[in-house]
């Protein structure tokens, strides 16, 4: 199992004047932190207009700041939205291969379509289009990476002539493909087009076996067509944590921003009544979290076994090895940490960082290196045979030309 981060740069009310310049500055410092620890992966979420949930809007920004921050650990966008009026088509290609030259070749290109209608309306994006929208952009972005020049798209969505699109990225044929899923059918649908799976919701180990099995069933299978000219087989999922020798504390200074991240989600989705730029939604979640089930209760009592999805790896690091090694065995690759949420403490996330990289993370990262190797040789021939399935690079009309013209 390899271990990484996620942040969305959640920033609960009052705000002080450089609240936003010094929460992106802590959380450099984390990331940096996190590479000379030995961390394998950071994301970074993209979300519009979701006041204190998310003020990570321009993650590519941020990446490329983390990219000359750091040397080993890899970079990624969980997710880049891709539905055409979020981010053209083809500048989404041009950001995207940006950042994998400028991190020698350390970015993952996570994509997804957007679940709110705060941001889907707020682009004028209709919620019933928006995953074809998705896979159409993502078989052009594809496209623009290994087509030298693109042949250009004549679609429903994205509509574009030939253009050599630049620059190309370092890793061929390019960066590793993953799809935002939080639901089983979503990640089937990760693995008909042979995309990594992103899992944002909170799974006990069960309920991840159950997810990953249906999963590589259908990498392994005949409807396995992917959607770039490389398959990435591996399920990730993000879960809280928060490692502290004392329980007690652990559970003290995380429950608060963890649960403040799912009442945030829950507000923007399901349940919130949202006047922009007024709305305090760190006062609504203390007054209303227990009406949601989000008290301090339903993180569970003290001295047991972790295993409530809500709490997630959040104890001592005896629990969270035990609790990691049962996600492990159910088959998870990658645990995607959620270390920063509502009010949670610079100081706490770096104290936790450093102890579960010194007491957790070694024995996971003795056995992954073959577990992968002997994954990868079993899926081999079904990848192979996916391939084959997929229609290949195009090659544009040699004839086409664009004659450069004054303006009048």
């Amino acid at each position: 199992m390899k271990f990484g981060l996620f942040y969305s740069h959640q920033l609960p009310r009052p705000w002080a004047e450089d609240s936003e310049r010094r929460l992106m500055d802590e959380t450099l410092d984390q990331i940096e932190l996190a590479d000379r620890l030995g961390y394998d992966h950071v994301w970074c979420s993209e979300h519009h207009f979701l006041e204190e949930y998310s003020h990570l809007s321009a993650p590519e920004l941020f990446l490329a700041a983390v990219s000359q921050r750091t040397r080993r650990i890899r970079i990624g966008q969980g997710i880049a939205t891709l539905p055409p009026a979020f981010n053209p088509t083809a500048r989404a290609a041009e950001r995207a291969a940006t950042l994998d030259l400028l991190s020698g070749g350390r970015y993952d290109f996570g994509t997804g379509e957007s679940t709110t209608l705060m941001e889907l309306a707020g682009f004028g994006i209709d919620p019933a289009t928006k995953r074809d929208q998705w896979a159409e952009a993502l078989d052009a972005v594809t496209r623009m990476f290994v087509e030298e020049p693109f042949a250009g798209y004549d679609g429903t969505y994205v509509s574009m002539p030939p253009r050599n699109v630049l620059p190309k990225p370092v890793q061929k044929p390019h960066p590793p493909l993953w799809m935002a899923c939080g639901s089983r059918e979503a990640i089937l649908t990760a693995g008909r087009k042979g995309l990594g799976a992103l899992n944002f919701s909170f799974a006990e180990p069960a309920e991840t076996r159950k997810w990953v099995d249906a999963y590589y069933a259908t990498i392994a299978s005949e409807e396995c067509v992917p959607a770039g000219f490389a398959v990435n087989p591996q399920v990730a999922a993000v879960l809280p944590m928060l490692c502290h020798p004392d329980e007690a504390t652990a559970v003290e200074r995380a429950a608060d921003g963890v649960q403040f991240f799912t009442y945030g989600l829950g507000h923007y989705i399901a349940f919130g009544d949202h006047a922009p730029g007024r709305t305090r939604l760190w006062e609504e979640f203390q007054r209303d979290r227990r009406k949601y089930g989000m008290g301090r209760a339903a993180m569970g009592g003290l001295g047991g076994e972790l295993g409530n999805p809500a709490r997630g790896a959040i104890g001592t690091p005896e629990q969270i090895r035990r609790y990691l090694r049962s996600q492990e065995e159910a088959g998870l690759d990658q645990a995607i940490l959620i270390v920063q949420g509502g009010g949670m403490e610079h100081e706490h996330i770096c104290e936790s960082l450093e102890l579960f990289a010194r007491e957790v993370m070694p024995e996971f990262q003795e056995r992954d290196e073959q577990a992968r190797a002997q994954k990868l040789a079993r899926l081999q021939p079904a990848i192979d045979a996916a391939l084959a399935r997929r229609e290949p690079p195009r090659r544009a009309d040699p004839d086409y030309r664009v004659r450069s013209r004054r303006p009048v």
